[in-house]
């Protein structure tokens, strides 16, 4: 077992959860590469990764994915943002966790992960679901000298109402979702829009 994450008590907790419970933790690391560098060097069975320890634990887990296709890799993370769920599944993660989760479970988790199981934490299963759903409604906005960019239906919605201006107190109370899922939204408008602000995006699409 490898547990990398920028935070040393995070690290110590997650090794009481598991030593004792059948896993031994051979090799710890503080961010990407040295996380990389251990399990090329240790080739662990199940490689633990914080999403955001210096270096990105995507990057960390294309990384062993690629080399090392037999490890199961879990990413252990507060991050609930989309993005990152999905771009750490796409690099080969086999599961994803959320920080809030009962130490308790750990050992069974990822025992089920070494089975060939995949792990998702409760509240991120509806958001993967969604997914792909969405992926059967998507449709693409045109933008000069490019091949344009690909919106879900959703954010065609929030898009639009952007457009009109619209605050984001407003689009959510308008479509019956939360602020945060609005700003979740806007986030991925604007990284796939490739702009930093809602400015400069209605910019982009020639809306100022």
């Amino acid at each position: 077992m490898l547990i990398a994450d920028d935070h040393a008590p995070t690290r110590a907790g997650v090794r009481v959860a598991l030593e004792g419970h059948g896993f031994v933790v051979c090799a710890e690391a503080a961010d990407a590469p040295t996380a990389v560098e251990a399990a090329l060097r240790e080739r662990p069975d199940v490689c633990l990764l914080d999403i955001r320890m210096p270096g990105g634990g995507v990057a960390a887990a294309a990384a062993i994915s690629s080399q090392l296709p037999e490890a199961a890799i879990v990413m252990l993370t507060v991050s609930q943002d989309e993005a990152d769920l999905f771009d750490a599944l796409r690099v080969g993660a086999a599961g994803y966790l959320l920080k809030d989760t009962d130490p308790r479970r750990l050992p069974t988790l990822l025992s089920n992960v070494i089975a060939g199981e995949g792990v998702l934490s409760p509240m991120l299963v509806a958001r993967l679901i969604e997914e792909f759903r969405e992926r059967g409604r998507r449709r693409r906005l045109p933008l000069v000298g490019s091949r344009g960019i690909e919106l879900t239906s959703r954010e065609w919605e929030v898009l639009d109402l952007l457009r009109q201006g619209v605050s984001t107190k407003q689009i959510a109370q308008r479509l019956f979702v939360t602020e945060v899922t609005v700003r979740t939204h806007i986030s991925a408008i604007l990284h796939k829009l490739g702009v930093p602000n809602r400015r400069a995006a209605l910019k982009l699409l020639g809306e100022t």
